[in-house]
């Protein structure tokens, strides 16, 4: 069974109900975008170009069907780019099928529900010239292996997955033989009135092609509804202009709500919502990966982004502060030993402590995590951020070699963890880049999305609250245990299982208390095939932590109310078992 982080292996049943929740998300966008239309006293086409444009009327207003006999042979053309895309499971059994395209030499894009995981694609094909020849025999067809591995990007969402393909030598061609398409940024492209045409794979069939026989209904965001005779085999089909110009990826039919297994529309994605999504995505991505965007689209336009990080004001120090808790409380950062040291990521100026607003890191190069965050949170001077779309980016003052970055979380259900908690330190008159800073991959760490982390959770929500209400300080430090058996993944990546906290605070009575947690689960990760065990947080002893890290907290262990029991840990189940 292929499980990776995923629950379960792909299988008919699972593309099928992928492929009815995408049907209901196209219908509701459809009926509310003709309810918009109702509401509207100007055509909906009058929203999107000029009505002085000559040429966007001459579009819209054209009925003439008569095309230059070269309007086929494009066609004919660029329809050797699009393939049919065998679904596998692990035992490389046939799963179902989709349709896909290239938009670059050896990148093709097609639907998520068609593709929807590193692991599906490793184990599927695509298969090129799968048609009837002008006798109506079978074609010779030419496989070829997705490659994941050198390049994979999806998205739920705009569900599109954009993988590599491998070369096969024992093919008579190559896949430059088989050109690609272009993908645009271009907005406008297609209108409203005007007509649409698809290469497809139906029912996983030979590739077919409708023309001019599909009237676009409308546009709703990123998708694009129109009336045609799409068999639902044909996910991840290019939608075409009247010149053929590539302005759509196909996904789903728009079901009516009244009839079962009718139709009263199809919808397809917007080439240019999903050139918009890279260009986004374009400074998380590692450069090679970055190389192959240009390749697909050499003139993207990418949105203009600050390449350093938060410097803050000038009388506002950066980075994480020793003497946060009081001049009589020096706490410094847990120090490393010299082998430690040896694998610490450095910035050009040779040091490896990245100072942020409120926060600093430092990195394990050989893991890409970092080996420890430490943040000071000052429950007096709260400034409340609401979240809004993370914009997860690598720091520019290491090699992104040396940074775990989307390649890790793409396709898989593998979240972002934050290690320093967005919130901890948005405080201050610098906390929005504060924040900001909280979304580099630095701070980042890989958990599965459905991780028991209700008591972890609770533990940081107790420590936050508890320093906001009673307006007192808190330095905490976080990290992962690194174990030189942690599982590898997309065989380069080691996944850690176990997380730790060290929390330090002044008490009432003056004195510090520093408390270690640990999370754990009792079933260690094995293999890609593993489900999560029971994951438990446990108060420790402070130097269960620098024994299972190697970091030391200088004297700390001293003020841990653990220090003197001889149990590895208690559970904790709640605020209230928590020893202070």
């Amino acid at each position: 069974m292929l499980k990776g982080f995923n629950s379960e292996d792909i299988s008919y049943e699972i593309l099928e109900k992928a492929k009815e929740n995408i049907k209901q998300q196209a219908l509701e966008r459809f009926l509310e975008e003709k309810s918009e239309e109702k509401n509207k006293h100007l055509p909906k086409e009058g929203m999107l170009f000029n009505s002085r444009d000559s040429i966007a009327m001459e579009r819209i207003l054209g009925k003439n069907d008569l095309f230059p006999i070269s309007y086929l042979q494009i066609a004919l053309n660029i329809s050797k780019s699009v393939c049919r895309i065998s679904i596998r499971d692990s035992r490389g059994v046939v799963v179902g099928y989709g349709t896909g395209f290239l938009v670059a030499p050896n990148i093709i894009l097609t639907n998520n529900h068609v593709i929807s995981s590193y692991e599906v694609a490793s184990n599927s094909i695509a298969e090129f010239n799968y048609q009837d020849d002008e006798n109506f025999m079978p074609c010779p067809t030419y496989n070829f292996r997705l490659n994941p591995q050198t390049f994979f990007i999806t998205d739920i969402k705009l569900d599109f997955t954009l993988v590599a393909l491998n070369e096969n030598i024992t093919n008579q061609k190559c896949l430059k033989d088989f050109g690609y398409l272009k993908m645009s940024q271009k907005e406008g492209t297609i209108l409203p009135e005007e007509y649409v045409s698809i290469i497809q794979h139906p029912k996983g069939g030979p590739k077919s092609v409708t023309l001019r026989e599909n009237k676009v209904s409308g546009l709703k965001e990123n998708f694009i509804h129109y009336l045609t005779d799409t068999e639902s085999g044909s996910s991840g089909s290019p939608v075409f202009n009247d010149q053929w110009t590539l302005v759509a990826l196909h996904h789903s039919g728009v079901p009516n709500p009244e009839i079962k297994d009718e139709w009263i529309a199809n919808e397809g994605i917007l080439i240019s919502a999903i050139v918009n999504y890279l260009a986004k995505k374009y400074s998380s991505l590692k450069e090679n990966e970055q190389v192959i965007i240009k390749e697909i689209v050499p003139d993207i336009e990418l949105p203009k982004e600050n390449n350093t990080t938060s410097n803050g004001n000038d009388d506002e120090p950066l980075g994480y502060n020793p003497l946060f808790l009081g001049k009589d409380y020096e706490i410094p950062l847990p120090t490393l030993s010299k082998e430690m040291e040896k694998d610490t990521a450095k910035t050009e100026d040779g040091n490896y402590v990245l100072d942020y607003i409120h926060f600093s890191i430092v990195m394990k190069k050989s893991r890409g995590l970092a080996y420890f965050t430490a943040v000071n949170i000052d429950g007096t001077d709260e400034v409340k951020i609401k979240r809004s779309a993370d914009n997860w980016k690598f720091d520019p003052r290491i090699s992104r070699d040396y940074q775990y970055g989307d390649e890790v979380y793409t396709g898989n259900e593998l979240d972002r963890g934050h290690l320093v908690r967005r919130t901890d330190p948005n405080w201050g008159k610098n906390a929005i880049k504060a924040n900001e800073d909280t979304f580099y991959f630095t701070n980042s760490t890989p958990q599965h999305k459905n991780l028991n982390q209700k008591t972890w959770v609770e533990l940081e929500n107790y420590i936050f609250r508890n320093a906001v209400l009673h307006q007192f300080k808190v330095s905490v430090f976080t990290g992962p245990v690194f174990r030189e058996d942690d599982m590898i993944y997309r065989q380069k990546y080691q996944i850690p299982a176990e997380f730790w906290k060290v929390v330090v605070m002044i008490k009432e009575d003056g004195n510090i208390s520093a408390t270690a947690y640990l999370q754990t689960q009792k079933n260690m990760i094995e293999n890609l095939e593993f489900a999560y065990g029971e994951y438990k947080t446990y108060q420790v002893p402070v130097r269960n932590i620098e024994k299972l890290t190697g970091l030391d907290f200088g004297n700390l262990s001293k003020f841990d109310p653990m220090a003197n029991i001889e149990a590895t840990g208690i559970v904790i189940t709640g605020p209230e078992s928590i020893k202070f």
